[in-house]
């Protein structure tokens, strides 16, 4: 237990950025105590009572350090990220992408931080801020309606927008047909035996499509309403099935039924469509339909998912579903170390600033984390560089100046140019993005 005189922060929320900033925070010899409102009482979306809850895909995307994402979780390794360490024990086959076993994942974080001295839990709801107090507020996409006009009123301002999120369906490996479904990594990377692939040839592509389109989607829950005419605003990077496939009846083929790199077994011919299916845990009992987030009805998925090739008689562990995400419209709210520029005593941290993603989200908590730490030891803040992807996000969300605010996920395009031009086309540009932020954050330490 923390000394009286030990420095003291709070944090509402013990998502995946809730759990970072925690983390942080007592490694630089903080207290903290931390607010969580499950097990009494869940969001929609939510249903375990661990922390750290991954509630979409368990894939934290691509583990290649010469691509943005894989530039990300390397800066965070640096860093002593706590979420990185919990998704390297608890990993499961993915090929080059870092998927994690979500209940051993939530169940080591959960450990770590309730075994940390430094850290109290209190399990219940948080519906005031007190700005006297140094807070982060990383109460994630799905905040309660109290505390959401609780943060309405201490910006003065309506500065909320809304997008709908969706996750896809996990099915029991032991329903799926293996005569028709075969092992294969596309292009031959990595493992084959992380993904299954059910092939579609045209007619059964023209037959799925045509019932997917024409499915009955589920009515949006009351808290789900849109307060305006039309359909959801939906976020490009996790866009309902049905709705990509609405774009086009090639959509799908050039999306998450791309064919290419796939060939057929005993064959290099390639399906007209391919459904991918990742390894969902470690034992490969569980797989998720790679691309399948979907608002569909339950009823739709079982009749429509069926109609895949392999899944004719799949059990749905998990349906996808389709939930409302709140963020700020931070440029001019935040600053680069996610505190509120009109009181510095908060900080926000996670889905709710604009970065969207599972490493992103714990980036700005790692950043949230440190600064409201240095805060409350009367130091002054560390601000991450834009030459680094942590900090290129973190000036992304509080200075961007485009006219329509959107969530971002990791890229090079939000990070500063490399001051000179590398010669040997992308792949050489991104190692050398790679190689500046490694040297950025060692000078960054080193001080």
């Amino acid at each position: 237990m923390a000394e009286a005189s030990t420095p003291r922060i709070r944090i509402v929320g013990a998502g995946l950025a809730g759990c970072e900033a925690a983390w942080q925070a007592a490694r630089l010899g903080v207290a903290v105590d931390l607010y969580e409102m499950k097990p009494h009482k869940y969001t929609p979306a939510h249903h375990h009572p661990g922390f750290a809850e991954l509630v979409c895909s368990n894939s934290l995307r691509s583990n290649d350090p010469s691509n943005a994402v894989g530039l990300l979780k390397a800066e965070l390794q640096t860093l002593g990220s706590l979420i990185m360490e919990a998704a390297y024990a608890t990993q499961v086959p993915a090929g080059s992408a870092l998927a994690v076993d979500r209940e051993k994942f939530s169940a080591y974080i959960t450990e770590k931080i309730k075994s940390e001295l430094l850290i109290t839990v209190y399990e219940e709801e948080v519906t005031t801020i007190d700005d006297s107090v140094i807070t982060v507020i990383a109460s994630g996409p799905l905040t309660s309606e109290a505390l959401a006009n609780e943060i309405i009123g201490l910006l003065g301002t309506e500065s909320q927008l809304y997008f709908y999120d969706a996750a896809a369906p996990i099915v029991d490996a032991a329903s799926i047909d293996m005569n028709i479904a075969y092992f294969a990594s596309r292009y031959g990377k990595g493992d084959p035996q992380d993904y299954l692939n059910c092939p579609m040839t045209r007619e059964e592509y023209d037959a799925f499509y045509e019932a997917l389109v024409s499915a009955e989607v589920a009515q949006l829950k009351a808290f789900d309403q849109q307060a305006q005419e039309g359909d959801p605003k939906v976020f490009e990077g996790c866009m309902p099935v049905e709705v990509m496939a609405r774009r086009g009846y090639d959509t799908l083929r050039y999306g998450p039924m791309k064919p290419v790199g796939l060939p057929l077994p005993g064959s290099e011919k390639e399906a007209y469509a391919v459904v991918q299916l990742r390894r969902e845990n470690r034992e490969g009992s569980m797989y998720n339909l790679v691309g399948f987030q979907t608002h569909l009805t339950f009823c739709e998925q079982k009749r429509v998912f069926r109609m895949i090739p392999g899944l004719a008689n799949a059990e749905f562990f998990r349906f996808g579903v389709m939930h409302r995400n709140t963020y700020l419209r931070s440029p001019g709210i935040l600053t680069p170390q996610y505190a509120m520029k009109a009181k510095p005593s908060l900080f926000f941290a996670g889905q709710m600033t604009g970065v969207e993603g599972y490493v992103e989200s714990t980036s700005s908590g790692l950043v949230a984390g440190i600064n409201a730490a240095r805060l409350a030891r009367g130091e002054q803040p560390l601000d991450f560089p834009a030459t680094t992807e942590i900090g290129a996000l973190a000036h992304y969300v509080s200075e961007s100046t485009a006219t329509s605010f959107q969530p971002m996920n990791a890229n090079f395009g939000v990070i500063t140019p490399l001051e000179k031009r590398v010669k040997g086309g992308k792949a050489a540009r991104n190692q050398a993005y790679a190689e500046r932020s490694a040297e950025v954050l060692r000078l960054l330490l080193a001080k």
